[in-house]
């Protein structure tokens, strides 16, 4: 996938970091995230390969599109018949 997208002029990121910063009691506790893909700083990919897509896929992912305050997202599981089937796009209301 990230061959055909740069194939195609696109900037693909892999593995992005997303740090988040919480601060309880006076101490910084930092957590990272990755997203699977960034194509143009403008829309993430996750990719799954699941039996199921469930609710917590898809607010992993909201989640993501907050974070990075991001508009467009797609889901993506590689565990279905047709490739079709396991497309789904997500979108971030800020």
């Amino acid at each position: 996938m990230t061959y055909g997208l740069t194939q195609n002029g696109f900037k693909v990121g892999r593995q992005v970091p997303v740090a988040v910063l919480y601060i309880y009691k006076g101490i910084e506790l930092g957590e990272s995230y990755r997203l699977d893909l960034l194509i143009d700083e403008k829309v993430t990919i996750e990719i799954k390969s699941v039996v199921e897509l469930l609710p917590v896929h898809f607010k992993q992912l909201l989640t993501y599109l907050k974070l990075r305050e991001l508009r467009y997202g797609y889901l993506i599981n590689f565990d279905v018949n047709m490739l079709k089937d396991g497309i789904h796009r997500v979108l971030n209301g800020f």
